[in-house]
C-alpha cells in the first residue's frame, strides 16, 4: 500500500534494484521496488532480452531475459511491494521519513535506493532526411524478439556491442544483413568482432566500413537506405526492410536531479557507503559515479549489497554491519 512506511525504496527494478530487494529481505527488512517501465527486468527486458551476456559469475552465458527471469525469482521470494508504471517525481523528507511524490501516489519509506541505471534513455538519432518520417515504421533500436525480423533486409548502424550483437544475433534470420560503421574501429569484446569477422568471411554479413546514412526512403515504411563513403562520397544504395540503429543511448536523470542528491555528469555521485549527499538516500548501479567506477553488473550487485546494509544501519544503528554468509542464515531455513 502506497501508505505504508517501508524499510527501504528501491528505485529502479533492473537488475542492481533486484539484487538490492532481494538483499533487503535477506536483511528481514520490509522493501518496495518503484519502476517506471511496466515489467521488472531494467534493459535487461526492455532492450536486450536476446543478447547473451558472458560477464556475471556463474554464467557462462546467459541470455539477458533470463538473467532478469532469475533475478526477479531470487527477489520474489521475499514478497517486495512492487509498482510499475510509476515515476517518482518529487522526493520529501518529513518527520524522519520520506515520501516519494508520483502520479499513482505518494509512497513513504525510511531510506532509499537509488537503482535506476542511467535513468531513461533516448536513441541517438541518425541525423539524415528520412529519420523523423519514417520513426516506428521500419527503424528499430533494439531487438526485443528476433522473429520480427525474419525473412527481412536488414541493415544495422553502428559499431559498439549492441550493433554486433543483433548482427550475429539476426544473421541467421534476417533475408539479407548488412553492417554499416563510419571507422572500421569497432567499440565492441574482442571475440565478438571475431565472431563477427568470420561471419563476414563467410558471406553471412555484408559489412561496410567508413560509411554512414545519407538519406531512408520510403512511402508508408522504409524501402531503401543510401549510404555513403566518408572518405570518397560515394553512394550506395541498399534494400532494406528494416533500420537497425544501434548508435547508443543518451542517459536523462529526468526528476531525479530534483530531489537534491549531488549529481555530476548524468551521475549520483556517492561514497565508499554508497551514500548519496543525503542522509538516508543510498544509490547503486551504472547511475553512480565515484573513483574507479566499473559500469558492470557484477559490480551493481556489490553496489547494492553495501547500499542496503548501510541502510539497515541508517535505520537501526544497532543492527550487524555484516550480516555473514547466506549459507548460515536463519532466513533460508524456513
Amino acid at each position: 500500500m502506497a501508505d505504508q512506511i517501508h524499510d527501504i525504496t528501491v528505485i529502479g527494478g533492473g537488475p542492481t534494484g533486484l539484487f538490492a530487494a532481494f538483499y533487503a529481505g535477506m536483511r528481514s527488512i520490509s522493501c518496495r521496488i518503484v519502476d517506471s517501465l511496466p515489467e521488472l527486468g531494467g534493459q535487461l527486458t526492455a532492450l536486450y532480452p536476446e543478447k547473451y551476456i558472458f560477464d556475471v559469475g556463474g554464467f557462462p552465458k546467459v541470455l539477458a531475459k533470463d538473467l532478469a527471469a532469475s533475478l526477479i525469482d531470487q527477489a520474489m521470494q521475499f514478497e517486495p511491494d512492487i509498482v510499475l508504471d510509476e515515476q517518482v517525481d518529487d522526493v520529501e523528507k518529513i518527520e524522519g521519513h520520506f515520501a516519494l511524490h508520483g502520479a499513482g501516489g505518494t509512497y513513504l519509506t525510511k531510506t532509499i535506493v537509488i537503482a535506476g541505471g542511467k535513468g531513461a534513455f533516448e536513441p541517438m538519432p541518425l541525423r539524415c532526411p528520412g529519420y523523423e518520417e519514417m520513426m516506428h515504421r521500419g527503424i528499430e533500436y533494439a531487438v526485443a524478439d528476433p522473429e520480427v525480423f525474419r525473412g527481412k533486409r536488414v541493415v544495422v548502424v553502428g559499431g559498439g556491442d549492441s550493433a554486433l550483437d543483433f548482427v550475429l544475433m539476426l544473421k541467421d534470420v534476417a533475408a539479407s544483413l548488412t553492417l554499416v560503421h563510419r571507422r572500421d574501429g569497432w567499440r565492441a569484446h574482442e571475440v565478438t568482432v571475431q565472431r563477427m569477422e568470420e561471419a563476414v568471411a563467410l558471406g553471412e554479413i555484408e559489412l561496410h566500413t567508413f560509411h554512414e546514412v545519407r538519406e531512408i526512403q520510403g512511402e508508408s515504411h522504409v524501402e531503401n537506405v543510401t549510404i555513403y563513403e566518408n572518405r570518397t562520397d560515394e553512394e550506395l544504395r541498399l534494400g532494406c526492410d528494416i533500420l537497425l540503429s544501434c548508435l547508443g543511448f543518451k542517459p536523462n536523470l529526468g526528476p531525479v536531479k530534483k530531489w537534491g542528491v549531488e549529481v555530476a555528469k548524468n551521475r549520483i555521485i556517492v561514497d565508499q557507503l554508497m551514500r548519496t549527499n543525503i542522509e538516508g538516500i543510498y544509490a547503486a548501479g551504472d547511475i553512480v559515479s565515484y573513483e574507479g567506477k566499473l559500469d558492470l553488473i557484477a559490480s551493481g550487485f556489490s553496489e547494492a549489497a553495501i547500499a542496503v546494509n548501510h541502510a539497515v544501519r541508517y535505520i537501526d544503528p544497532s543492527a550487524r554491519m555484516n550480516p555473514g554468509h547466506s549459507t548460515n542464515m536463519k532466513v533460508f531455513k524456513k
